[in-house]
């Protein structure tokens, strides 16, 4: 295996239960740069777990996590919150915005809390407002723009700080077809160009259409559709 095809993200036998559910029961998943994968799955199989355990949100009960050779798993509650704010973005389903805040004010967050200075963060802001095709709408409240423009300022959100990996979580399960594909290849699009690598969590066919590689769960085991002959 070539340096270039390492995995960025690998998960090992993932168990995690909430009391004496089980939600993973030795799931595995690989992800490589550049690379969007689509976790899917029915409701309560364990697919959003998943994610959360990748991306450091929640701690399996047992099994490994490594991000380009760290143990997520063996990191501080800390440490994990530091790597979410440089190397990981996040859209969820009903983008999550804050509603005092502008889009600008809301996307420029990120590299906000990161340490830019306000100036040079809304700069950045404007420009993958722009680039998401929602520019006109920076200076108004999520509460004033529709489902569809307000997903898109999440993605812009997720991509400001030039994460490695942005996890997505039923990013348009709160969308019409239209304004989900619409979405989904304006993400898509904006992933391969950075370079990041996109964990997308769906139970949507035409949603993991845009990714490079299919992971079904069940039960909260996983299945790679690619390696399925």
């Amino acid at each position: 295996m070539t340096a270039a095809a390492e995995p960025l993200l690998q998960a090992t036998a993932l168990r995690k239960s909430y009391g004496r559910t089980p939600a993973l029961d030795g799931a595995d998943l690989t992800v490589r740069a550049g690379e969007v994968v689509a976790v899917m799955g029915p409701s309560g199989s364990g697919k959003s777990t998943l994610l959360h355990c990748l991306a450091g949100i929640v701690q399996a009960d047992s099994g490994r996590v490594c991000y380009r050779g760290r143990d997520l798993t063996a990191m501080s509650d800390a440490e994990r919150s530091a790597l979410r704010r440089t190397d990981f973005g996040f859209v969820f389903q009903f983008g999550q915005l804050v509603p005092e805040l502008t889009c600008l004010e809301n996307v420029a967050m990120p590299a906000r809390l990161a340490g830019t200075r306000r100036r040079a963060a809304e700069a950045q802001a404007a420009e993958w407002l722009a680039r998401l095709e929602v520019g006109e709408i920076a200076g108004k409240r999520p509460g004033e723009v529709s489902g569809g423009q307000g997903q898109r300022v999440a993605v812009a959100r997720a991509l400001v700080g030039s994460p490695r990996v942005v996890f997505a979580d039923e990013p348009t399960g709160a969308l019409d077809s239209l304004n989900g594909e619409r979405v989904m290849r304006l993400l898509t699009d904006a992933a391969h160009d950075t370079g990041a690598a996109v964990v997308l969590v769906t139970h949507e066919p035409r949603v993991a259409a845009y990714s490079d590689r299919e992971i079904v769960v069940r039960d909260g085991k996983s299945r790679d559709l690619e390696q399925v002959s």
